[in-house]
């Protein structure tokens, strides 16, 4: 029986801590499965390390590792996956809408062979309109620029040792686990599951981080964007062409041209097509950048439990 090891991204998650090393940690010894907990504070401002340290002195099972400041819930997944020594690993989020039984059904398609478990959303609970709409938009626009259905996907999945260190030796910073974790292939399955509601706290993830999430991980993933504006760019010499033979036809056939108006706006229009593609493409060029500047992906101040005497990891 291999050892599973479950990676716990927390962020400002004090309340849920203890609930959620017990419960996992109930389940996992009652199905005699062989396991170690990985919390991992991303620079929370309350007292979730506190917390954390808590577990880590009742249960020597569960480890913990404390950001020195908020690096992101991907750079928290790798930092766990980094650290893991499990034969296969499993990442939950801290709130428990992931229902952590899933987790044994994940563990029993890892026995059978599979090497990549997925958790797939049967239903995405309760969310107002504005954020299911803008998932639904976010989730097609990532599965259309990877040609991977993302409409159900999560971070919720088991993926064994071998996924594993193909992911960690991925060198880029900016990465998308979700997306990742399905691109390296392996034998696959899922799983469906329905989101549960939070026992207490409030979701992380305002609109505006849910934007700001969606555009780094579509460009991270993904050179889309780039064709976009490749795409606008052919649009418009088409229009343009269109446009210069009509004016020539009017200029021979001696008829006057009439259109400030138009001149006013296409130039209004191409202005801003212009504008955009420059910011487009120049935001492509600032992730060039960070990735040429090497940095780790994330920096450890504290740990728990771990014997490895490492603060600073890159991956």
């Amino acid at each position: 029986m291999g050892k599973l090891s479950v990676i716990i991204p927390s962020y400002n998650e004090e309340q849920m801590i203890s609930k959620t090393s017990n419960v996992i940690s109930s389940l996992l010894e009652n199905e005699h499965i062989s396991f170690e907990i990985i919390f991992v504070n991303d620079g929370s401002k309350d007292n979730t390390w506190k917390q954390i340290q808590e577990s880590c002195n009742q249960n020597k099972n569960i480890k913990g590792f404390n950001f020195s400041r908020n690096f992101g819930k991907e750079s928290a997944i790798f930092a766990g996956l980094s650290y893991a020594s499990g034969d296969c690993c499993a990442v939950i989020d801290c709130d428990l809408q992931h229902p952590p039984k899933v987790l044994i059904e994940m563990y029993r398609k890892w026995e059978e062979g599979y090497e990549v478990i997925e958790g797939v959303k049967a239903s995405r609970g309760k969310e107002c309109f504005l954020h299911k709409m803008s998932a639904k938009c976010f989730y097609s626009l990532i599965s259309s620029a990877t040609n991977i259905d993302m409409s159900r996907a999560s971070d919720f999945k088991l993926l064994d040792k071998k996924a594993v260190s193909i992911l960690r030796s991925m060198p880029e910073k900016h990465i998308f686990f979700r997306a990742l974790s399905s691109w390296v292939g392996f034998k696959t399955t899922s799983i469906e599951f329905d989101v549960q509601e939070r026992d207490c706290g409030d979701s992380k993830w305002s609109t505006i981080s849910l934007i700001k999430y969606a555009i780094t991980n579509i460009t991270s993933f993904s050179t889309a964007p780039m064709q976009i504006v490749t795409l606008m760019g052919i649009v418009f010499l088409i229009f343009s062409i269109t446009l210069a033979a009509q004016s020539l036809y009017k200029n021979f056939t001696g008829q006057s041209l009439e259109g400030f108006t138009t001149v006013i706006l296409l130039l209004l229009i191409i202005g801003s097509i212009i504008m955009l593609s420059l910011g487009i493409i120049g935001y492509y060029i600032a992730k060039i950048y960070e990735e040429t500047k090497n940095r780790p992906r994330f920096i450890v101040s504290e740990f728990e439990n771990h014997q490895e005497q490492i603060y600073e990891k890159g991956i």
